[in-house]
């Protein structure tokens, strides 16, 4: 393999490392900014709830269902070069969605920037990987992680003064300055890598395969508590066409799903087989530290979710906090997030990889189960605080290590399948958690209130189900104007304690889940990358990085 990073030396390298964790940042942000802008779009556009259904799911699904193609043809055509045709998608596709008039235009811009982003996210980690080296590599995966658990939390503080403050158009249109400053960042500072010896041809089949399933599978996941996991209990519809049968459409989606991931192990195993082209080199499981980081990933993303998820709708429920308000409270985990970044170079010198994503997983549980254990419906911002830093830091760690943990015995000529395989296990993790957690959420929300409310004893049964589904059915979101009204005030007082219940029962499951990827963690012992933090450059770069030392080189040889 011919790794044309001579040009990506000294200070250049940093400068290039900026500019595509500004990239990555775009894309974070705008998976979450939508969630407080989508208000405003239903009053400007007229959208149906259906409608803003797609506006924010349609980008999850494009965007999970292509990361591992975009993952694999990064290094046959090179990873800076699809980075950069994502970032134009990406920013293109910002421009119709500002400029969007009706539902329908929005959605198809929402699903386009799927597309754009799902090429920047893995080739992001593919450049880190090939462009740097030993301890810098720590460092590089440290930002870039710190630039996801921090641009998660800003995404909703941006989204809420833009929103707020100009129009919602500027949630997208924020896109198009920053992607043309990403663009030029990367034409100047960023050496183009591939894999010189990639075989020829390209596996449609892998790609047809892989994106039916990924996309079948995480719709399923996260569609099932609003369409039913196996019959159907809410109407599905797109585009004007409603789900007809009694089946669920959630569940459908997730055995296709499962069906056409199941194809696609076969396919690429006869294909790796003969020695055809193949979007996944099975080979790579071989490898200890890439399919135990895997595994232990997909874990620590599905408890990662529960904050993120059940937080924000607990502050504008329950606090009452407006969009803005719900972004500021959010900020420590944005500031815990880069902290991390900051030290984990100095901590790097006398800690391994693995004991730092340990620590990071120490933390995050530490934070989220505090939430399950001191969350009351008077908490406020003294309480959320402290708690959300420490998670911040935990994030910070874990996600970036656990990143560099997975990559690192991976030759460098596969680290496009390699980083796109890592992204995905995360995002059918978060998926997962979504689908696990929110129904705890809601379920738990559901039965808490009705039980209140029954307690009362002054509503009949009709009146009584009908709070408990217009609280469930709206997030929360009614019970400000519910508590506004004296008539509704006693009702909307059991829905906050209901909903504090909840979001605490959601998030020490959450915590449960933590636990569960900190024991598979233990499976991340005893490979290369437990090279003592305080070897020398040359030894740390030999030993992490050294392309014939490692048997799947010695196999394509």
């Amino acid at each position: 393999m011919t790794d044309h990073a001579a040009k990506g030396t000294g200070r250049r390298r940093w400068f290039g490392l900026f500019f595509i964790s500004l990239g990555v940042a775009l894309i974070i942000v705008d998976s979450t900014i939508v969630n407080v802008a989508i208000p405003s779009i239903i009053d400007d556009i007229g959208l149906t709830s259906s409608g803003a259904q797609w506006v924010q799911e349609i980008y999850t699904l494009v965007f999970a269902a292509l990361l591992l193609v975009w993952g694999r043809l990064a290094d046959q055509w090179g990873r800076r070069r699809l980075f950069i045709i994502g970032v134009v998608i990406f920013a293109g596709s910002s421009v119709l969605a500002a400029t969007s008039g009706t539902g329908t235009l929005l959605i198809l811009a929402r699903a386009v920037q799927g597309i754009g982003g799902s090429m920047m996210l893995p080739t992001s980690l593919s450049l880190l990987n090939a462009g740097f080296r030993g301890k810098e590599r720590g460092i590089a995966f440290a930002f870039w992680g710190a630039t996801i658990g921090g641009m998660a939390a800003l995404g909703p503080l941006l989204g809420g003064w833009l929103t707020t403050s100009f129009s919602w158009r500027w949630a997208f249109g924020i896109n198009i300055p920053l992607g043309l400053l990403v663009i030029v960042g990367m034409l100047l500072y960023v050496a183009e890598s591939k894999d010189e010896h990639a075989r020829a041809g390209t596996d449609i089949p892998g790609a047809v395969l892989a994106a039916v399933g990924f996309g079948g599978l995480v719709f399923g996941l996260i569609e099932g508590r609003n369409f039913g996991w196996i019959r159907a209990t809410g109407d599905f519809s797109a585009f004007g066409w409603t789900w007809p049968w009694s089946v669920s459409a959630s569940a459908v989606a997730g055995t296709v799903g499962v069906a056409a991931l199941v194809t696609f192990v076969l396919v690429e195993r006869g294909r790796n087989i003969r020695g055809d082209a193949a979007m996944l080199d099975l080979s790579l499981f071989t490898i200890p530290s890439f399919r135990n980081g895997n595994i232990a990933a997909a874990i620590v993303s599905l408890g990662e979710f529960g904050v993120i998820f059940s937080l924000p709708l607990w502050l504008q429920s329950v606090t009452g906090y407006s969009a803005f308000e719900t972004g500021l409270a959010l900020l420590p985990l944005a500031v815990g997030s880069f902290a991390a970044s900051g030290v984990s170079a100095t901590i790097g010198q006398r800690f391994t990889p693995v004991t730092l994503v340990r620590m990071g997983i120490a933390l995050e549980i530490v934070g989220i189960a505090g939430f399950g254990l001191l969350l009351r419906t008077e908490s406020g911002w003294l309480t959320t605080t402290p708690l959300l830093f420490v998670y911040g830091i935990g994030v910070g760690l874990a996600t970036a290590q656990l990143t560099g943990v997975v990559l690192v015995d991976v030759p460098v000529e596969r680290s496009g399948q390699g980083s796109g395989t890592q992204s995905t296990a995360r995002q059918v993790g978060s998926a997962l958690g979504i689908a696990i957690l929110g129904t705890i959420l809601f379920t738990t929300l559901g039965s808490r209130l009705d039980d209140a409310l029954q307690a009362m004893g002054q509503l009949p049964d009709v009146a009584r189900l009908k709070f408990v589904d217009a609280v469930k059915d709206s997030a929360g979101a009614i019970i400000p104007s519910l508590r506004a009204d004296p008539a509704t005030a006693p009702v909307a007082e059991a829905a906050r304690n209901a909903f504090t219940d909840a979001a605490r029962a959601s998030a020490l499951s959450a915590a449960a889940f933590l636990v569960v990827g900190m024991l598979a963690s233990l499976s991340l012992g005893g490979h290369k990358h437990d090279i003592p933090r305080h070897a020398s450059d040359e030894e740390a770069t030999a030993d992490v990085v050294a392309p014939d030392s490692h048997p799947l080189h010695a196999a394509s040889d």
